[in-house]
């Protein structure tokens, strides 16, 4: 229980800390403001909140963070598990499909589709994207099943209409982020970085054997990283090489 407690207060320390830059420094609505990590319920694109439960997406107003006003809800379906912001997009995960939302009006979500299929990417597959270019990973362990254990990249150009471009054999996947040409993939027993310059190719660097990791927030030039025993830390001025800086037990 503690290990989730404080994996919560860094999350939300990351959204806040990002939400006052964006209160000094924006002028206008930028989606992606928060960062979270690919297995969160929440997610802050401009001075707006975005939660999800097992069925619905709830919108609160933050421009004030010590004030929030709740804006909206929106019924979604059921078994909702994940939010994941992109541009003007929010990808929502369930047990059965990956919703895709849009949140060109931020107060209003509307949903575009159900095209991600679980059988392309299921709810037990963090998935992240960047650019026309989404990286998920697929596990065999656990209640989700699946058929093969891999880092998969898929081509999503046209949004509704992913295409499968390259895999990567990983023993046991779970969350996943990037910062700058680095992509950062959790497994059982250790961080593996990927060097994704050429995003079709990803390309294996290194792996960092810390702990049993979970989850990643890349902040700045902090890794914030989420392992079964609590949290680590890591310096990624240079992002190919995660420098320990502490662990928190």
């Amino acid at each position: 229980m503690r290990k989730h407690i404080i994996y919560t207060i860094v999350l939300i320390t990351v959204c806040l800390a990002s939400l006052q830059c964006t209160k000094d420094t924006a002028k206008a609505f930028t989606p992606g403001t928060g960062q979270g990590g690919s297995l969160a319920r929440f997610a802050i694109a401009g001075n707006y909140l975005y939660t999800v439960d097992k069925e619905k997406l709830r919108v609160f107003n933050i421009s004030n963070a010590a004030e929030p006003i709740l804006k909206t809800t929106v019924n979604i379906g059921f078994e909702i598990e994940t939010i994941y912001p992109f541009k003007d997009k929010l990808f929502i995960g369930s047990t059965s499909v990956v919703y895709i939302f849009s949140i060109e009006n931020p107060e209003q979500p509307q949903k575009l589709s159900t095209a991600i299929s679980p059988e392309v990417i299921r709810r037990c597959d963090p998935v992240v994207a960047k650019d026309n270019v989404a990286f998920a990973t697929l596990r065999t362990s656990g209640p989700c099943g699946g058929t093969q254990s891999i880092l998969a990249v898929y081509d999503i150009t046209d949004i509704t209409k992913p295409v499968q471009k390259a895999t990567y054999p990983i023993a046991e996947p779970y969350g996943l982020g990037y910062a700058e040409d680095a992509l950062y993939v959790c497994d059982k027993d250790s961080l593996m970085v990927f060097d994704i310059s050429k995003p079709f190719q990803p390309k294996f660097i290194t792996s960092v054997k810390d702990g049993s990791f979970v989850d990643v927030i890349p902040a700045s030039n902090t890794l914030i990283c989420w392992v079964k025993n609590g949290i680590i830390l890591y310096d990624i001025s240079n992002p190919f090489t995660p420098q320990l800086i502490t662990k928190i037990n």
